[in-house]
Order: C-alpha cells, then structure tokens, then sequence
C-alpha cells in the first residue's frame, strides 16, 4: 500500500487532518505526518529530520506521497529525501495538491490499494468539486491533467 506523509506548519493542523483521514480511510493505512518545530512541535515550521523518519515510517515498495502546506515545507521535504538511501528516495513522490482536500483523497486513493500515480491524481484533482460547487469556472486542462506532466511532478 502507498504510504501517505503530510508535512505542515502547524502540529495542530496536522493532528486535526489526521483525525478526519482516521475517520476516512482505510485503518490499515500508513500515514504519518511531520508537523512543527521545536523539541514539543509546537513552534510553526518543518523539520527535515522528522519528515525524513515519517517516510521510513510508512516506506514500502508502493512509494511514499507527500504532501506539503507551504514554500518552505517543500525546502524541508526535498532535504529530509536527500537524506534517504538512494533506493528508498526514488521512491518518495511529492504532490502539487491542496492539503485538506489533498490528503483526503489519497488517504482514500490509497487504502483502497491505488498505485503512487493514481493517488496522486486523485489529490491533485481534489479541489475541483469544491470549485463546482462554489461557481468557479475550470478549464478542461485544469479537469483533468496530463498524464505527462503528473509523471514529470511526482517523478523528482
């Protein structure tokens, strides 16, 4: 199964998303998240070395998503994969995914035994019912996107 790590800012953004993927998902489903700083997590930040032991945590053969809050979430990502064994770290995918809507449709993608491609797909189209609902026109590219350039994404 694809493991799933959400890397926020805020600890408690984080433990409240995990509590309504728990409510989702699979209970099967290994997911970790990588939230704060500081020695109780309670600081707002990322921290590589936690981020990095979350991927181990849920490493599989399937891959490993991730998905990130913000700018420097990403910075902390990329050095916790560059920190990873070769092997494993082709193996660690990062989405261009909202968060919220993000995690939960992976978190689903993935307990129901989806492949990294298809996870990610899923997380990154996850915003657009919210779009439908609230009027806001979506273009077809923007529907549905390249099959190219979502293996370009998580391909890093």
């Amino acid at each position: 199964m694809v493991g799933i790590v959400l890397v926020s800012h805020s600890r408690m953004l984080a433990e409240g998303l995990m509590a309504l993927i728990q409510q989702m998902a699979n209970p099967d489903l290994p997911i970790r998240i990588a939230a704060g700083a500081g020695e109780d997590h309670l600081e707002i930040g990322t921290d590589a070395i936690e981020i990095m032991e979350a991927i181990q945590d849920v490493y599989s053969e399937e891959g490993v998503l991730v998905l990130m809050d913000l700018g420097s979430a990403i910075l902390s990502a990329e050095t916790a994969r560059d920190l990873l064994p070769p092997e494993m770290a082709e193996k660690v995918h990062f989405c261009p995914a909202p968060l919220v809507e993000g995690a939960m449709a992976a978190a689903v993608q993935a307990g129901v035994g989806a492949d990294l491609k298809t996870v990610c797909e899923e997380a990154r189209s996850a915003l657009l019912p919210k779009l439908d609902q609230l009027g806001v026109p979506v273009t077809e590219a923007a529907r549905i996107p390249a099959i190219a350039a979502v293996e370009q994404e998580i391909i890093l």
